[in-house]
């Protein structure tokens, strides 16, 4: 798998209690109509538990720019979830999922199914809001580390 390259993503959710985000690259789009995208999480993780708990999450597209961002929101370096939101600058669209001001873009998504796969959860969202940013060069992940197109 290190072999398939992906967009770096963070996923983010908010409850009203506790905030979280998480690095991905399993996400796609769906459909355009309704516009859906589904995004995969470790569902060993039981504080990706949230994501299932709540009603909708966030989709935010990194650029080259946002390697620190993306390898602090992996989780490698334990940081504390408050420190890695502090990496960067936080708005709310529609849902009031976290989205990343400076983002390539952001889908604000309605949750609208989960389903469970081997060892992942699989998030499926309407998008309901998109806020898009400057165009520039994606940030990738493949061979265990990341890229620049």
């Amino acid at each position: 798998m290190s072999r398939l390259a992906g967009h770096v993503q963070i996923i983010t959710v908010a409850d009203g209690v506790e905030r979280r985000g998480v690095t991905v690259t399993a996400s796609c789009s769906v459909s355009d109509s309704p516009p859906t995208v589904l995004a995969c999480l470790n569902g060993a993780n039981p504080r990706n538990e949230i994501f299932t708990r709540s009603d909708s999450f966030a989709l935010n597209l990194l650029g080259d720019e946002h390697r620190a961002m993306a390898h602090a929101f992996s989780g490698r370096d334990q940081l504390d979830m408050n420190l890695r939101f502090a990496l960067g600058q936080w708005t709310k669209l529609t849902t009031g999922s976290p989205i990343l001001t400076n983002a390539i873009a952001s889908f604000d998504c309605r949750l609208i199914e989960v389903k469970t796969i081997a060892t992942h959860l699989v998030l499926f969202g309407e998008v309901v809001d998109v806020a898009i940013g400057p165009a520039r060069p994606p940030l990738i992940y493949v061979d265990r580390g990341y890229h620049s197109l």
